[in-house]
């Protein structure tokens, strides 16, 4: 074993101790065990998380994958600010390892380049890290820091691609599951569609839903519940997922996309959602994160969503809740 972390090339847990952070530890032990696999959890964003065995085959396949496509060698730093019980804060490890790369880490934490000084590679965040970050003074720059930089876990609103659009940084949004061991296929920020990484090719099936094929994975094909415009074998489009879909009135409407509609309405977090009606099948529900509006409030925010949706679009009901519930990474659990 040998790994250099912080600026200190390690070859025993005993020289990690009280060094590096114990989480980080942990998992390193798990990786260089004599198992062919780490446990892992899925993300709960559709349920309860949920154990999962994972490959170190297919981890290490995943890291060549990224890596290559991102250009990262041994001259390369890499920044892990994110929990490595998940998915994401493991594939970093497990990339700093495979390219022989330096691995800064830092404690995980809304702010995480409060304390980098050093120019990096490349770092992955929760869009909830990068938006704290730019909130505060100075956050620009420091994000300005990072060469290249991974955004997923949850959705990336607009204004906040509009904000990573000014920075140098290279920013992607990325795309995958704790299945496919990280992410398969990244979107610049600004543009519309999902790149494939290596071999990895696309199609839907009969719902629309988008199914992976990854060679490299052991598990070899993925169907999926997003709903996708396929572009070629390569590109894809996401629109939503197929269990967000509403049926009022005998039509089909995709959640995510009244949402994406009305992004510029409201500025506290919400989403789409239904519930039962006896007439449409369906009634469309605007669930909002904060206090009960009054009726003039109310009616104010009925008439800014007339503006950016049809008649049919339209929420037939409005929802207040003080705080949504969240998986780790921040995507909001619709309830």
């Amino acid at each position: 074993m040998e790994i250099k972390i912080n600026n200190i090339a390690y070859t025993s847990f005993e020289a990690m101790t009280g060094n590096v952070p114990d989480g980080v530890v942990t998992f390193l032990r798990e990786w260089y065990d004599d198992a062919d696999y780490v446990m892992g959890h899925t993300s709960g964003s559709t349920g309860v998380p949920k154990p999962i065995r994972l490959l170190k085959s297919d981890m290490r396949a995943s890291a060549r994958l990224t890596n290559q496509y991102l250009g990262i060698d041994e001259q390369s730093t890499l920044l892990l600010c994110l929990s490595p019980a998940y998915i994401a804060g493991k594939m970093m490890i497990v990339r700093a390892i495979e390219a022989g790369a330096q691995l800064y880490v830092v404690e995980p934490s809304s702010t995480p380049l409060d304390t980098v000084s050093c120019p990096i590679t490349l770092a992955a965040m929760v869009p909830m890290q990068v938006t704290t970050t730019m909130q505060h003074a100075g956050g620009a720059q420091r994000l300005s820091q990072i060469a290249q930089l991974l955004v997923g876990g949850a959705p990336v609103g607009d204004s906040l691609e509009q904000q990573l659009l000014q920075l140098p940084t290279h920013t992607y949004v990325t795309y995958g599951m704790t299945e496919t061991v990280s992410h398969i296929a990244l979107r610049r920020v600004g543009e519309a569609s999902y790149t494939a990484l290596g071999d990895v090719t696309f199609e839907v099936d009969n719902r629309g839903c988008l199914v992976i094929h990854a060679p490299q994975l052991s598990g070899g094909t993925f169907v999926t519940n997003d709903i996708v415009e396929l572009q070629d074998a390569c590109h894809f489009v996401w629109q939503g997922r197929y269990d967000n879909v509403i049926i009022s009135g005998g039509l089909k409407y995709c959640a995510e996309e009244i949402e994406r509609k009305i992004a510029s309405v409201i500025a506290t977090r919400y989403y789409i959602t239904s519930s039962p009606d006896d007439l449409l099948g369906q009634r469309i529900v605007l669930v909002v994160e904060d206090e009960a509006y009054d009726e003039d409030r109310l009616s104010a925010l009925r008439c800014s969503l007339a503006q950016h949706l049809t008649r049919y679009e339209m929420p037939r009901e409005i929802r207040f809740m003080q705080r949504f519930e969240t998986t780790y990474s921040g995507k909001v659990k619709r309830v």
